[in-house]
């Protein structure tokens, strides 16, 4: 007694002055006001998986039965929906139709979100002028595309490959191919390479060790002449 609750107005009686009210159908339209928030608002939340059923999974939010499609629970693909029975998934809500009563949720989504975060975070450790190892995935007519490792790639720009003028990177490059590279910069979370930047510090390096020819200011000549003139009797 005393306490407050929400309801809904089923009926009224104008003869007895009677109202009937419906806490269940108050408390559904609630649930979905709250579900097209989280929608609008790209909400997190965590959810249990309760059963497994043609194409996907059941879980409950907000006290509303809701879908996730096998191809919307991970990155991966999903072969065995009986194993992901009882585990809890964080997910967003990517459909509210309150007329269908249909809710469906996305963990790939999140996951999605994670994996991005993480890659930012990555790059911005690294470090331009770092020098690494990686392996050419893909040839472009702009350019080659190096994996880095850890879901990391960069561009090396068709005009930093090498020093030579080149009209296509699979003149000097391959698919499969180990190089070295230079991080350039790392501006707007994309990785620029060169290796034309190492085959130029390779260059100094081996002018350096080059050695150098000594002069010293006078001619040498082994003539005769010379040999008696600079002779004092």
């Amino acid at each position: 007694m005393g306490d407050e609750i929400e309801a809904t107005v089923i009926k009224m009686d104008d003869g007895e002055g009677n109202i009937e009210l419906s806490k269940k159908e108050a408390n559904d339209v609630l649930a979905w006001d709250k579900l097209q928030a989280m929608l609008d608002e790209e909400t997190i939340v965590k959810v249990r998986i309760k059963e497994s059923v043609k194409g996907g999974v059941v879980a409950f939010l907000e006290g509303m039965r809701a879908f996730i499609p096998a191809s919307q629970l991970s990155t991966d693909y999903v072969e065995d929906l009986d194993v992901w029975v009882g585990k809890e998934l964080e997910v967003k809500v990517i459909t509210v139709d309150q007329e269908k009563k249909k809710v469906v949720l996305s963990g790939k989504a999140v996951a999605r979100e994670k994996e991005a975060e993480e890659r930012r975070h990555r790059i911005s450790m690294m470090a331009p002028g770092t020098v690494l190892e990686g392996v050419v995935e893909s040839l472009m007519p702009y350019g080659a595309f190096v994996n880095l490792g850890n879901g990391i790639s960069g561009l090396v720009h068709i005009s930093q490959i090498s020093q030579k003028r080149i009209k296509k990177p699979s003149e000097v490059l391959k698919e499969g191919q180990k190089v070295k590279v230079k991080i350039l910069n790392t501006n707007d979370n994309k990785v620029s390479l060169s290796m034309k930047a190492l085959e130029e510090v390779m260059e100094e390096a081996k002018e350096d060790r080059e050695p150098q020819e000594y002069t010293s200011g006078e001619s040498v000549s082994t003539s005769l002449g010379d040999l008696l003139s600079k002779l004092k009797l």
